[in-house]
């Protein structure tokens, strides 16, 4: 009780309050619905929890007091469309701020054969809603005998996400597919945002992906080129955003399905262009 009071505890309500098993059961199955719904998450415990997390969201409570509730997050993600398909290349840099918490972040979700996604946001929000896609992905393969086209997993990600609009999602995802219309390319973030498109980059290192990405993107890449613009987009991004970094992954979706085609670190990728710009300049 001693640290209690150092750490000021006994100020809340909350950790006043008697508590009987009653509330701690009705606790359990108000927190536990997911567990049934994966699609229905407990929201914050307020009347209305999107104003109250706006507010919250400025800085300071209702007294005046100054929060700290606010997370940095960075990465670097990018997909564009090309004659052969759709490339996507990532960055492997999960970070809380100034911490580095992961260098081997997997930010390419395999969400079936045929359809992709990646990660940029909220690790946490992005990972668990990517597998609650995949599940429904597969729900509706098992009773309509059929995949579920990219245009319509799409919809159903951002419907999802849209029911919990302002209340503390960070997500910006990119849908990568190819189903019987051909392939498909969409971002969708946690706004309920859902945009189709040819080129995209996601995250704190994209404008320096783009800056790559625009100099050498054209329709009539060979595969090759196409890894290879993606891969040295990634590589310019971590170079110089300090929230991106890692591992290098590149992946190609084709009318046969996704391929994996490399992991390559950052720091390798360095060495092996200055040693191309320092013979090319010789």
């Amino acid at each position: 009780m001693a640290l209690a009071e150092v750490c000021g505890l006994n100020s809340f309500v909350d950790f006043n309050a008697s508590r009987n098993e009653d509330n701690y059961t009705q606790e359990i199955q108000a927190y536990s619905r997911n567990f049934i719904n994966n699609a229905q998450l407990a929201v914050p415990p307020y009347m209305n929890p999107a104003e109250k997390l706006s507010q919250l969201a400025e800085g300071t409570d209702e007294a005046g007091k100054h929060l700290k509730i606010k997370f940095d997050h960075g990465t670097t993600t990018l997909g564009f469309q090309y004659k052969g398909g759709i490339v996507l290349a990532v960055d492997s840099r999960a970070t809380g701020g100034q911490f580095i918490g992961s260098s081997t972040m997997k930010k390419i979700v395999e969400i079936n054969d045929y359809l992709l996604g990646t990660l940029a946001g909220g690790a946490a929000d992005c990972v668990y809603w990517d597998r609650v896609l995949a599940k429904q992905c597969r729900t509706y393969e098992l009773r309509n005998r059929e995949r579920i086209s990219i245009a319509a997993a799409s919809k159903l990600l951002s419907n999802m996400i849209y029911n919990y609009k302002g209340m503390g999602l960070s997500i910006g995802m990119m849908l990568a597919g190819w189903d019987k219309r051909g392939p498909s390319l969409y971002y969708v973030d946690s706004e309920g945002a859902r945009t189709p498109g040819k080129v995209f980059s996601v995250g704190s290192g994209s404008i320096y992906a783009f800056g790559a990405l625009d100099s050498g993107y054209r329709w009539d890449l060979t595969d090759e080129e196409a890894y290879e613009l993606g891969r040295r987009s990634i590589y310019h991004a971590t170079h110089r955003d300090a929230y991106s970094g890692g591992i290098v992954r590149v992946y190609h979706m084709k009318p046969t399905g996704w391929v994996h085609i490399s992991d390559e670190d950052c720091k390798d990728l360095h060495y092996m262009y200055q040693d191309q710009k320092q013979k090319g300049l010789n």
